[in-house]
């Protein structure tokens, strides 16, 4: 469809995960992330194709009681009914997978599958998060297809629903893997085929109407080594949308670390840090950030953060908060393994929303694959009943940072996060 054209006229919303035991009194702004799956799974008329990090949507361990995966079940059986129904199931899932009983019923039940193992291409992993369905209706955010996600962590993504001209180009950063997992030599080819191609970037946004409202709209992809051509690079992309900010930066990230993380020597990487820094000493922008504690946050992050935090102080006033947020735990939760926490990823200003799948750490950017969504409406006629994206994500993030779950980050803390290992 022509840039702008009335394929594109539809619906755009913010979807969450809240963890059990989270805002009990608090309604749900809008979907949650397993009842927006299970939508697009309804609306498949041909296609699903969906990239993951691996796939756990049944708790097979049962360590729990019955109900706490039920979520992941349905969704897991409507997969498994997509064949029978004459729609095309393709799986790109990182590779080697930890628990293959999930896809290796999928595929028993002609689903294709296709394992794909990026160390060997770029030292990373597939860490991205995403559906598309009939290359018109898609999901990207930060929940993992995992029965955790959708009951025990807490997850945001974005679900647009009729836009194919989007959706077309989300399947084609899902070309990418899918051909990337066809390589039989770990070595990538020369130059992208065509049909992968861009239609979407930052110089060339596509100009659709979300909810009635204008919006320019492009999609980022990490690392560099895999993005066909015209992709925005997600790195340059989240620094352009700070320098770009004039009054504010929103900032929800489960781990924010300006190092390699993965990856030795361990090196240290300032890149976001330093344009932050810039952001809230030289412009005057106002910056929150708002990063999480559980039981395996880096306890470095702390620190660098608290190195932030000395800017707000006298004489340079640089104005700069930090919020964790902890998941409150039962000591039955307790006992459920990566579970529990802030998962979210995604960044909103007063000029642009971004919606991402990876934590703000050196090889995510560099090695591992992620995607990143921009949807920019600041210079939009907002009509009466109607409301921007970037309005909904600052709401959401504004609820976390003033609820009881978050806590000030102070200079002079020691302990911030007891749950890390130290």
């Amino acid at each position: 469809p022509l840039r702008g054209s009335k394929s594109c006229r539809e619906k755009m919303q913010l979807v969450e995960s809240i963890p059990a035991g989270l805002y009990e009194s608090s309604p749900l702004s809008g979907w949650s992330i397993a009842n927006s799956w299970l939508h697009l799974l309804n609306e498949a008329n041909s296609s699903v194709h969906i990239a993951a990090f691996y796939f756990t949507l049944r708790d097979s361990d049962l360590q729990l009681d019955e109900s706490s995966d039920s979520e992941g079940r349905k969704v897991f059986e409507k997969l498994k009914e997509l064949e029978s129904k004459g729609i095309n199931l393709q799986i790109a899932v990182n590779a080697p997978q930890t628990s293959t009983q999930d896809t290796a019923e999928l595929a028993a039940t002609g689903a294709e599958v296709r394992e794909v193992d990026l160390k060997a291409v770029t030292g990373g992993i597939i860490h991205t998060k995403l559906w598309v369905v009939d290359q018109k209706h898609f999901y990207l955010g930060s929940a993992n297809m995992d029965w955790r996600s959708l009951s025990e962590v807490k997850e945001v993504g974005l679900l647009v629903q009729n836009c194919s001209c989007l959706a077309q180009d989300v399947h084609r950063i899902f070309g990418v893997y899918w051909s990337v997992g066809g390589l039989n030599n770990g070595s990538l080819p020369p130059y992208w085929p065509a049909r992968l191609t861009a239609l979407s970037s930052a110089e060339n946004p596509l100009h659709l109407k979300f909810n009635g409202v204008p919006a320019q709209v492009y999609l980022s992809s990490a690392p560099p080594q895999i993005s066909a051509r015209g992709r925005s690079d997600d790195l340059s992309t989240i620094l352009s949308i700070i320098s770009d900010a004039q009054k504010f930066i929103y900032i929800s990230v489960m781990d924010y670390l300006p190092l390699s993380q993965f990856t030795q020597p361990i090196r240290f990487w300032p890149t976001i840090d330093s344009n932050l820094r810039a952001a809230a000493c030289t412009r005057g922008v106002e910056v929150k950030l708002m990063v999480s504690c559980w039981k395996h946050s880096p306890a470095a992050m702390f620190t660098f953060l608290q190195s932030l935090l000395v800017l707000s102080r006298p004489p340079l006033k640089c104005n700069i908060e930090v919020k964790i947020f902890t998941v409150p735990s039962t000591a039955e939760q307790m006992k459920i393994p990566f579970a529990r926490v802030n998962h979210a990823k995604y960044m909103v200003t007063d000029r642009v929303v971004y919606i991402g799948t990876s934590n703000w750490s050196e090889n995510y950017f560099t090695n591992t694959a992620g995607v990143g969504l921009v949807v920019n409406q600041t210079d939009s006629v907002v009509e009466k009943g109607q409301q921007t994206l970037q309005r909904q994500a600052e709401d959401l993030f504004l609820r976390d940072w003033r609820s009881s779950y978050s806590s000030w980050l102070s200079v002079d803390d020691v302990d911030v996060c007891p749950l890390s290992p130290h």
